[in-house]
């Protein structure tokens, strides 16, 4: 039996992506630490961006998922901390430029969350490994799990965000207050990576007499 080495989880785990930032989580600097021992068996120390995160379940399968992915390895365990606190410090040079490329790459037009009927753009597409990526009209592509991608989906351009926090709430079986936030900031980050347009209410085309 050959022996998993750190370097290979680690390695695996930069293809398992934030569920809120289109950044894995290794370059976000969630992993606080990674043990494997003699028989193979690896237990991961990470942590998240907010405590409330409603995709916390949903992440921890998709790092189970990937570890796993490494030849030899046996039982995953994976232990969420909150000390110490994460902040934007712990993320590698590297995805904060991306990040500052994301938020920079346009200033979109406030979202009125009382009228706004976000509709899902692009495609998505699975790997060869299994995982999803979501890709917008300029090829771009974000990895992405699968409850984003439901997300994604829901975004059909007739419900307004109301609508999409209740139907997330469900899916989640969280209390809607507490999913409210999260709906808010992933649709920001969708349309910030091109995967949801929001379109303007149209302004009546009005003549006045002179």
């Amino acid at each position: 039996m050959s022996a998993v080495s750190v370097d290979q989880v680690r390695e695996s785990l930069t293809k398992c992506m934030d569920p809120e930032v289109p950044l894995n989580i290794v370059e976000m600097g969630l992993i606080y630490g990674i043990d494997v021992t003699p028989s193979n068996d690896v237990s991961i120390k990470m942590t998240l961006t907010t405590q409330g995160c409603p995709l916390h379940q949903t992440l921890v399968q998709d790092v189970t998922r990937y570890v796993k992915k490494v030849p030899g390895v046996n039982d995953v365990k994976v232990d969420i901390v909150w000390n110490p606190p994460w902040t934007m410090d712990r993320m590698s040079e590297t995805a904060k430029a991306k990040l500052k490329d994301l938020s920079s790459a346009s200033t979109p037009a406030p979202i009125n969350y009382e009228t706004a009927l976000p509709q899902g753009v692009g495609s998505v597409v699975q790997q060869e490994d299994g995982g999803m990526v979501l890709t917008n009209e300029h090829n771009q592509g974000f990895m992405v799990n699968q409850a984003i991608i439901d997300f994604w989906r829901s975004c059909n351009g007739q419900r307004k965000i109301t609508e999409l926090v209740d139907i997330f709430a469900q899916k989640t079986g969280m209390q809607r207050a507490q999913v409210e936030k999260e709906v808010i900031q992933l649709i920001g980050q969708l349309r910030d990576g091109g995967l949801i347009v929001i379109p303007q209410p149209e302004v009546p085309n009005v003549q006045f007499k002179k």
